[in-house]
């Protein structure tokens, strides 16, 4: 399993909605939130990641983050994993992500 961290950013006049994403490297993507629950993290699926008009939404640690699920390839540090972002109104858009290791 690996984890995706980026910032959804919108410079469109109206509300727009990241639906869903894929990558060639894992079976499926799942969209979660993390939210802090009486001292303990629980995780929830979202069915979509709401944007606001000329606004951004972090992508972070400890809140919404995509869960790259069923890896079919180990991921190595300093490569890139190409990821498809389908958005209501924005239609799909392609980015790379840098593969790193993160350590709390």
């Amino acid at each position: 399993m690996g984890v995706a961290y980026f910032t959804i950013i919108n410079g469109r006049g109206d509300e727009d909605a990241l639906l869903s994403a894929s990558t060639p490297v894992a079976a499926h993507v799942e969209m979660h939130e993390t939210k802090f629950e009486d001292g303990m993290a629980k995780m929830r699926p979202l069915a979509q990641i709401r944007v606001p008009a000329r606004g951004r939404v972090a992508v972070a640690p400890s809140g919404i983050h995509l869960m790259l699920v069923d890896l079919k390839t180990p991921l190595t540090v300093g490569s890139k994993v190409p990821m498809t972002l389908q958005f209501r109104n924005g239609g799909r858009i392609e980015i790379q992500l840098a593969v790193s290791t993160r350590t709390e």
